[in-house]
C-alpha cells in the first residue's frame, strides 16, 4: 500500500497530549507524519517529545530563516496527502474560518490544497458559542472535514458535554476513509445504486408529506463510490445539493417514482438505501389547494403504505445485488429497532443513526452504527463524507 503522507498540526488544548499516541499509531498504520506545533500547544506537551515521536519532523517557526528558504509553509502542504489538526482549538478554528495566517500552522492552512481534517476538542460551552457555530459551517462550506468532537467528562472540574476530542483510533479511521479508498479504485467494474434525500407525498398541489432529510449521506456515498472506481447509479428525491462528478443523477419526487426509479437501475452489484422514504402517502391527493373553511376542523386526510423499496431490492429483485444495504434513522431503541429491521427487510448490512440527536438530519456530521451478521460497530461522529468514505472502505474489503 502506498505510503501515504500525513501533515499534524497540534494546536493548543488538554488534549495536545493525544497526539503523541496518534502520531505513534499512524506510523504503525504505514503513515508518515510530519508535525507542526502551535506555539500554545508547546504549553501542554513538549517539542522534545514530538519530535522523537516523529523522527525530527517537527517545524514551529513561520520566520525560521532555514525552513523558510524554500518557503517552508509551502512545501510543507504540499508534501503531504492530508492535513489533520488535533487538537482544533476553539481559536484555530476562528482562525481558519477567517483566513488568517499569522504563524506556521495558519499559514500553511491557507496556501494549502489538500483534504484538512480536523479533531475538534474544547470546552462544552465553547463548542455551543454562536462564534464558534457559526465558525464550524463556514469550515464545513469550505470542504473542510470533521471527526468528533464526542461528549463525556472533561478536564476542566464538574464540566461535562459535547467537546472531547476524538480518539486517535478514530481520527485515524477518518483518514483511512478519506485517502485510500480514493486511491485504489478496487470498486471498478461494480455498479453501485444509491438512493439519497428525503421523497414528497403530495396532499395537494402546494402541499405534501416530507421529512427533514437533506440527502448529503447518500450523495457522499455516492461520490466516495465513484472515487473506488464504481460506476455509481443516484437515485434522488428533492434535494438543494451538486450532483457529485461522474454519477448518474436520476431525480424524482415519490416514493413510487423512487421504487420504479430503483427497479430501471437494476441489475446493481451494490445497491446502498440511504434515502429517507416517506412510510406513508395520502391515499388521493386534492387537485386543488385545500383551504380553511372557517370551522376549525381541519381535513382528514386517508394515508395509504408506500411501497416499501428495501424489501423489494433484498428480497424480491432478481437477481439480487450482491450486497444490499439499508439504512435505519431511529429515534429510540437505536440497536434493537435497528437489528430488528435488519432482518425483516432482509439485507446484508444495515447503517443505523440516532435521529434524535440536534443536527443529524440535514447537518454536516452522523454517528451511526453499522450491523451485520458478524456483530455491531459504533462509529465515531464524524463528518458525513468521511463516514461515507469509512463504508465504502468496509464495501471493498467486503469484496476483497
Amino acid at each position: 500500500m502506498t505510503k501515504h503522507k500525513i501533515l499534524l498540526i497540534i494546536g493548543g488544548g488538554i488534549a495536545a497530549y493525544k497526539a503523541l499516541e496518534l502520531i505513534r499509531r499512524a506510523q504503525d498504520r504505514g503513515y508518515e507524519v510530519t508535525v507542526i506545533m502551535t506555539k500554545a500547544a508547546e504549553q501542554f506537551v513538549t517539542p522534545l517529545s514530538v519530535s522523537t515521536l516523529a523522527k525530527g519532523k517537527l517545524y514551529a517557526n513561520l520566520f525560521d530563516p532555514h525552513e523558510e528558504m524554500d518557503v517552508g509553509h509551502i512545501r510543507l502542504s504540499r508534501q503531504a496527502d492530508i492535513v489533520v489538526i488535533a487538537p482544533a482549538t476553539a481559536d484555530l478554528m476562528a482562525k481558519m474560518a477567517h483566513g488568517l495566517a499569522d504563524d506556521l500552522a495558519t499559514a500553511t492552512l491557507l496556501a494549502n490544497d489538500r483534504p484538512v481534517l480536523i479533531a475538534p476538542g474544547m470546552n462544552p460551552k465553547m463548542w455551543d458559542h454562536p462564534a464558534a457555530k457559526r465558525n464550524r459551517a463556514q469550515l464545513a462550506e469550505d470542504g473542510v472535514h470533521f471527526v468528533g468532537p464526542t461528549s463525556g467528562e472533561m478536564a476542566e472540574a464538574n464540566e461535562a458535554g459535547t467537546g472531547r476530542m476524538a480518539e486517535p483510533a478514530a481520527i485515524l479511521d477518518a483518514v483511512d476513509g478519506l485517502l485510500r479508498p480514493s486511491q485504489h479504485g478496487l470498486l471498478s467494474g461494480k455498479h453501485v445504486l444509491i438512493t439519497a434525500g428525503p421523497t414528497h407525498e403530495p396532499i395537494d398541489p402546494v402541499r405534501y408529506i416530507a421529512n427533514r432529510s437533506s440527502g448529503k449521506q447518500g450523495y457522499a456515498i455516492a461520490a466516495a463510490a465513484h472515487a473506488a472506481g464504481a460506476e455509481v447509479t443516484l437515485v434522488t428525491g428533492p434535494v438543494h445539493l451538486n450532483a457529485p462528478e461522474g454519477v448518474e443523477v436520476v431525480a424524482v419526487e415519490t416514493a413510487r417514482q423512487m421504487k420504479q426509479a430503483v427497479v430501471d437501475a437494476l441489475p446493481a452489484d451494490i445497491a446502498i438505501m440511504c434515502a429517507a422514504v416517506a412510510d406513508w402517502r395520502t391515499a388521493s391527493a386534492a387537485d386543488q389547494k385545500q383551504k380553511k373553511d372557517g370551522s376549525g376542523t381541519p381535513p382528514v386526510l386517508e394515508l395509504t403504505e408506500n411501497p416499501d423499496i428495501l424489501h423489494h431490492v433484498a428480497r424480491e429483485a432478481d437477481p439480487r445485488p450482491a450486497l444490499v444495504i439499508g439504512f435505519a434513522a431511529e429515534t429510540d431503541h437505536l440497536i434493537e429497532h435497528a437489528t430488528a429491521k435488519r432482518l425483516r427487510k432482509g439485507c446484508d448490512w444495515l447503517v443505523a443513526n440516532d435521529v434524535s440527536q440536534e443536527g443529524v438530519m440535514g447537518g454536516d456530521t452522523n454517528s451511526v452504527h453499522l450491523i451485520r451478521d458478524q456483530g455491531i460497530d459504533a462509529w465515531p461522529k464524524a463528518d458525513k463524507q468521511a463516514v461515507a468514505n469509512r463504508l465504502v472502505s468496509e464495501i471493498i474489503q467486503h469484496f476483497q
